[in-house]
């Protein structure tokens, strides 16, 4: 069985582990190393972070980060789901999305945004899956290694519509 727990700082290592996983890739992130607990922390949300554990192992984690210091845009936040290799197709993917989701309205987020890669096809459909739907379409918008990428656009507005 799968458990859902908070993502704390004793898990990082591991979860960073499976953020390195996600960057080899070339079609998770325009990141190319992972950062630093610290770095990491600071630019998340503290609520609706969690990792996804079976037999004391970890299999996935979610988070969300603030789209913007604006107070306009408290509401609005970026969606980051990483599931392990060997265990994507499995459900993981989808219970840290349904974690991410209700956490997210519980705390006052009223849009969940994310930009992915269209080659991520799996993550793609675990968005559509969850209400998100694509709201645009940027080409060639950033390098990663030298190569020119492009960047799908996906958001996901709380049936609450909150606010804070």
């Amino acid at each position: 069985m799968v458990d859902i727990t908070k993502l704390t700082q004793n898990h990082w290592k591991k979860v960073a582990e499976i953020y390195e996983e996600g960057i080899a890739t070339k079609n998770a992130t325009f990141r190319t190393k992972v950062p630093s607990w610290k770095e990491w922390n600071v630019s998340h949300h503290q609520h609706s972070r969690f990792i996804a554990v079976e037999k004391d192992k970890l299999l996935g984690w979610c988070a969300i980060a603030p789209v913007s210091t604006r107070f306009e845009y408290r509401g609005v936040a970026e969606v980051s789901v990483y599931v392990k290799q060997g265990v994507v197709g499995k459900g993981v993917g989808s219970l840290l999305m349904d974690a991410v989701v209700k956490s997210s309205e519980e705390n006052g987020i009223w849009t969940l945004y994310s930009s992915l890669f269209p080659e991520n096809e799996a993550s793609v459909k675990l968005h559509l899956k969850y209400g998100f739907r694509k709201i645009g379409y940027r080409e060639k918008i950033a390098q990663l290694d030298g190569v020119w990428r492009d960047t799908v656009l996906y958001e996901r507005r709380s049936k609450k519509q909150q606010l804070l």
